[in-house]
């Protein structure tokens, strides 16, 4: 089974905001992208199909599948990791997360199962409402 990351989407207000990031970098760089300090050293299990799952206003709304990871340098020499991402979105049930700094290593039944594979009704509700419905045990 293949391990997740969990990311907080700092400065994202909704899903289409963080796609308006992602458009700009796939523009200029041909690539989606996000750079972290840290490499995982679990490196081989993320790539053997995990998902970088975004937490977007305290909600875990949306992943992307890990491409790659690759280790860079800044332009001062500092050493850092590119997370390379699908520039595809797969919507998730809303789940609520606490806020933490950097990644955090997700396992696979931990991870909110994607919104496509509850019901096609769901997308269209509002992610709190969603995660309303998920903490009654509705869903």
């Amino acid at each position: 089974m293949p391990l997740h990351l969990i990311k907080l989407s700092v400065g994202s207000e909704d899903i289409e905001d963080l796609r308006r990031w992602h458009a700009q970098r796939l523009a200029e760089t041909g690539r989606v992208f996000h750079r972290t300090r840290m490499m995982p050293r679990r490196r081989e299990e993320l790539l053997a199909g995990g998902s970088i799952y975004w937490v977007i206003k305290g909600l875990v709304t949306v992943r992307q599948r890990l491409l790659g990871i690759e280790r860079i340098s800044y332009s001062d020499g500092t050493p850092a990791t590119e997370l390379v991402l699908d520039p595809e979105y797969h919507r998730t049930v809303p789940t609520p997360h606490r806020p933490f700094q950097g990644w955090r290593y997700l396992l696979p039944e931990d991870a909110p199962p994607d919104l496509g594979d509850v019901s096609g009704q769901l997308g269209e509700m509002p992610p709190e409402m969603l995660a309303e419905l998920r903490h009654l045990g509705l869903l």
